[in-house]
Order: structure tokens, then C-alpha cells, then sequence
């Protein structure tokens, strides 16, 4: 089958960064799962399916064949098992991404003990879903920080 990894996030929105870590992950995977999370807990600036759209038409227009984007309402440890993945993409932009992400990792392998954590460097480090919210509301172009299609969800 290939070795295949899920990279699960809010993606409110799905930025520049989030992409470049989409197009890393993809060129050393055979299958990539872009797992939209949807949390009860918290509130989404742009509905997930509007989202979905919106990167599934950036993928088309990169031309970056391999991935699948899902919309998931659960555990990010049980969409891994369910699809027989033992890879998890996340991306890093500085140290705090890193101490974050390795307190959710060990809570992941208690649910999942095959899991395994891949981490990728942003080369946008700078660019956040929550700088790109905050700069689109006081109407400043955040045309470098996102792909086009998502652009056109914010501009909505």
C-alpha cells in the first residue's frame, strides 16, 4: 500500500504555512490526509466544509495529487488507526510549537502506542490562522499569507 500520514489541524484558515507543510509531507509520503478537526469546544471563524473546498481546490491548482482532505469529529489517534497510518505531520515555527506539540503527542500515543510523530520547520514561521484572522479584520492584505482560494473565503 505505501506509507501514508495524516496532518490533523483547525486550519482556521489553512495558511501559506500550512501548505508548505502539505507540500513537504507529500513529496515523502505516498498519501497525506489533511484531517480538518472539528471541536465542540471551539468556535470556527469559516464553517469546515467551506475550508475543505478551499483546500482541496488549492491542491488542484498546486498540483499535489497524493493528498485527501477529510473533515473529522473525533481523535485525531483513531483517524491515524482507522486508516492504518502510523505517521503524524505536524509543523514547528519555534520552540513553543514544539513544547505544544509534544505534550499532544504523548497524550496521542496513550491512544495510539504505533503513532509516530514527524516534525516539519514552517519556512513561513511568521504567518499564524490567528495573525491572518486578526490582520483580515482590520482590512489588511493578507494575500502573502494565504493560497488564493482561501483568500476568497476571507474576502466573502
Amino acid at each position: 500500500m505505501g506509507k501514508t500520514a495524516i496532518y490533523p489541524g483547525f486550519f482556521d484558515p489553512f495558511t501559506n504555512g500550512h501548505l508548505d507543510i502539505v507540500r513537504k509531507a507529500s513529496e515523502i509520503f505516498d498519501r497525506v490526509y489533511i484531517v480538518i478537526g472539528v471541536n465542540a469546544e471551539k468556535h470556527r471563524s469559516f464553517p469546515a466544509d467551506r475550508i475543505a473546498e478551499a483546500i482541496t481546490k488549492t491542491l488542484q491548482e498546486q498540483k499535489i495529487q497524493n493528498c485527501e482532505v477529510v473533515i473529522w469529529n473525533g481523535l485525531v489517534a483513531e483517524f491515524a488507526r482507522m486508516k492504518n497510518t502510523d505517521y503524524m505531520i505536524r509543523g514547528l515555527r519555534n520552540n513553543m510549537d514544539y513544547n505544544y506539540e509534544e505534550n499532544v503527542a504523548s497524550v496521542n500515543k496513550l491512544i495510539n502506542p504505533e503513532l509516530e510523530y514527524i516534525y516539519f520547520r514552517s519556512n513561513n514561521v511568521a504567518v499564524s490562522s490567528t495573525m491572518v484572522k486578526e490582520l483580515n479584520s482590520y482590512g489588511k492584505d493578507v494575500s502573502a499569507y494565504v493560497p488564493a482560494a482561501i483568500l476568497d473565503l476571507l474576502q466573502k
